[in-house]
């Protein structure tokens, strides 16, 4: 017989992810999750270190070790890891951010020790494992996924030169999380060797147990693999202030692409902080969907614009809200760029209808149940309340932040988009692109 799903609908809406937190001796945060509907199991260990940890001149660091931790150990040579958890029906995937870096493995109940074990073991003997062979061969693959990622794909451009465009030089967010080549290219293998040892250790991580397991049994097996595994004292990170204003207004680029694009990026608060969920509200009513604002206007009325999208980019030490739109045929950038400010400043001094952001607000809190659905969504709910809140329960409280937007605080974000505080990056197509 199953059991419920471990989210659940509460009284008065209440929502929450029943969950069990506690520490190992070295630091380990542990997050047990039971959910007996499927025999399943999800292992999520997230790594509180990302590109903003990076060391100038060493750029792409954390996202070269997300290739790295797939290299093998000397217990699990080679491809070791992903073929014995394939070989027995289960598949892994990784991220990494500006924030922090995520591994996670999915998997019937009967695999989680051997998913605990793999992640343990490359945990304590990855950079006892690392070689040059190892560093060289994913160097390049990142640097081609660069190539193929940005730099020679449509617009791709935008994303390299927004970073400094936007920071200062020194701001951990004034690079690109995928590096550049010549930072790649002098990475030494005593270079990857320290940052592993630096960052990737017990006292730095967050690991989630997901599914269907039994607890009790469960903290052993984590004690037994995770608890001998060595802390050390993590490096002070230096305090910045957020920027107001950018470094660089404007940008103007060229591509081999048929179609101009511009895209205008603010300073924004950080994930979480009063504001971030105003402007996801801001972003819902500019863009998303038909009706929206920005969308109406520009695409179904007047025609001028092909698509436009809005979003906010909630990190951990400040955020970015983002509007990009492509113009259609005899129209310009910057007709479209006039019109935007237009709906802007209109947002700013009259704020939303009542049913507007009664539609967005309904939209946003159904989005957010369903990515809840997921065993996998969850687990990684869990670990970005803990490593951005120190929470991992703060779910109700994410949830709260919308439902308590009210037409002035729309007002208020909107207001904080205008052109002083505003990076465009204009893309226009190469000579003979457009033919």
């Amino acid at each position: 017989m199953f059991t419920p799903l471990l989210w659940m609908v509460m009284p008065a809406a209440a929502i929450e992810i029943p969950h069990e937190q506690y520490h190992l001796d070295n630091g380990l945060n542990v997050i047990l999750m039971e959910d007996h509907s499927l025999p399943q199991v999800v292992i999520n260990l997230w790594y509180g270190v990302g590109s903003k940890d990076e060391a100038v001149g060493r750029s792409g660091f954390a996202h070269l070790f997300e290739h790295l931790m797939f290299m093998g150990t000397s217990r699990l040579p080679g491809s070791g890891f992903d073929d014995l958890m394939e070989e027995h029906g289960g598949w892994n995937n990784a991220w990494t951010s500006e924030d922090a870096t995520d591994y996670y493995s999915v998997g019937p109940d009967n695999l989680v020790n051997l998913l605990l074990w793999m992640e343990a073991d490359r945990m304590e003997g990855l950079a006892q494992a690392m070689t040059q062979e190892k560093l060289d061969l994913q160097r390049e693959v990142v640097r081609n996924e660069r190539r193929q990622g940005s730099e020679d794909a449509p617009y791709g451009e935008v994303w390299l030169v927004m970073p400094a465009a936007m920071y200062p030089v020194g701001h951990p967010y004034a690079h690109t999380v995928i590096g550049s080549h010549e930072d790649l290219q002098s990475a030494t293998l005593e270079d990857v060797t320290g940052f592993f040892n630096t960052w990737y250790v017990p006292n730095n991580a967050s690991l989630v147990v997901a599914g269907d397991f039994d607890p009790t049994a469960m903290k052993a097996t984590i004690q037994e693999l995770f608890g001998d595994i060595k802390s050390q004292p993590l490096p002070i990170r230096p305090e910045f202030e957020t920027p107001d204003v950018p470094v660089t207004p404007l940008v103007e680029l060229t591509d081999q692409v048929q179609i101009p694009m511009s895209v205008m990026t603010w300073h924004t608060p950080a994930a979480f902080a009063p504001g971030d969920a105003d402007l996801d509200v801001v972003a819902a009513i500019l863009a998303e969907g038909r009706t929206s604002r920005l969308y109406n206007r520009l695409v179904h009325e007047e025609g001028r614009a092909q698509e436009v999208y809005a979003y906010q980019y909630s990190q951990m030490l400040s955020s970015v809200f983002i509007i990009e739109t492509k113009p259609t045929e005899d129209h310009t950038l910057e007709e479209l760029e006039v019109a935007i400010s237009e709906e802007l400043s209109r947002l700013a001094e009259e704020g939303p209808t009542e049913q507007e952001l009664t539609r967005v607000k309904n939209q946003l809190e159904v989005d957010f149940v369903r990515s809840l659905e997921s065993l996998h969504g969850r687990a990684s709910r869990l670990n970005r309340y803990h490593y951005l809140t120190g929470d991992p329960g703060w779910l109700q409280q994410d949830l709260n932040r919308y439902r308590q937007v009210t037409v002035e605080d729309v007002q208020a974000a909107a207001a904080t988009l205008t052109e002083r505080r505003r990076t465009l990056v204009r893309v226009r197509p190469e000579e003979g692109s457009e033919e």
